[in-house]
């Protein structure tokens, strides 16, 4: 394959076989220098944002706290071979790129490549390359914050696209100004229950950032917990999902929905660094029949934003 090999893919092998070739303990190393490298205000930045949100570890260099980037060494250690899974699954170049610059970046900070494959041709989720137009569709869209993922969809795809809209958020202040801003667009309906992998209640823990807001075993706002399946018996044409590391209970509680109807899923995948490869590889075990996409929505520092695109795949004509 080697000589058939865009620059791409050269680099994409090239910078797989760097990993494959370090220890766990060297590959930390590699990655912690890197990091102490960059500007001292970039990398206060990134520590600043890992330790706010939390999904990914901590990061305090003055207490010698390095636990973002272990859990960062850790996947590429262990995972490198299912994200070479996912590089070949993924169905364009640009999608190729988009993995590429990521783990680049985990690795030796580039910003650059990083800065390259940022998307802002088409609204978040909405690539008009992918997914051209929809009719009679049913939006499940779970973590709809302010209903800005439901009105990207009326206003690229028009009010007479969708049959039914579903949305879920687990903040009620949130589900308060959806309803505000969607009021004036018919059969959308709010649900406020947690979206998961079995029905149960758990309890909203409260972010500074309200869109961050997560599920926990215990606090003082109860919630019930549905599964997509249990919740929602229509025929679904299209699934979102950004709900804080709670993606993989989601699809799982969606099995049924994708197994016989392959909805188009439109899923973050960086709220961990596993996410990469576990949520695509969960869908992939459900539903063969799909064809794989990333598109990147974040800023040139830090990999967030992240949406893995999973559309049926076309059945070639006779």
């Amino acid at each position: 394959m080697g000589e058939y090999m865009n620059k791409l893919d050269r680099n994409f092998y090239e910078l797989v076989n760097n990993i494959k070739n370090l220890s766990f303990d060297e590959l930390f190393n590699k990655i912690k220098v890197n990091y102490k490298n960059i500007h001292p205000k970039t990398q206060e930045s990134i520590a600043s944002f890992l330790n706010t949100f939390k999904f990914w570890g901590t990061l305090n260099p003055s207490e010698e706290d390095y636990q973002a980037l272990l859990n960062q060494s850790k996947v590429l250690h262990e995972h490198i071979d299912d994200i070479v899974w996912l590089y070949e699954k993924l169905c364009d170049y640009h999608s190729k790129t988009v993995l590429y610059a990521i783990v680049n970046n985990w690795i030796n900070y580039d910003f650059k490549t990083l800065g390259s494959v940022m998307d802002n041709k088409y609204l978040n989720y909405f690539d008009l390359d992918l997914l051209s137009s929809f009719k009679d569709a049913t939006l499940v869209d779970i973590g709809c914050y302010t209903g800005d993922t439901a009105l990207d969809y009326i206003n690229t795809y028009g009010e007479n696209s969708y049959k039914k809209i579903y949305c879920y958020d687990i903040t009620p202040e949130s589900l308060e100004k959806a309803k505000n801003n969607l009021n004036k667009y018919k059969n959308i309906e709010f649900r406020a229950k947690a979206v998961l992998d079995k029905v149960n209640t758990v309890f909203l823990d409260e972010h500074e950032h309200s869109s961050s807001n997560r599920l926990n075993g215990s606090g003082t706002i109860e919630l019930e917990t549905t599964t997509i399946d249990e919740d929602i018996k229509d025929e679904v044409s299209i699934i979102k999902m950004d709900i804080e590391g709670s993606e993989y209970k989601a699809l799982e509680g969606s099995k049924r929905h994708i197994t016989l109807e392959s909805p188009v899923l439109l899923i973050s995948i960086y709220h961990g660094y596993d996410d990469i490869w576990k949520i695509p590889k969960l869908i992939y075990s459900y539903n063969k029949n799909y064809d794989f996409y990333m598109r990147y929505y974040g800023g040139p520092i830090f990999p967030t934003e992240i949406t893995l695109i999973a559309k049926q795949k076309i059945k070639a004509s006779k």
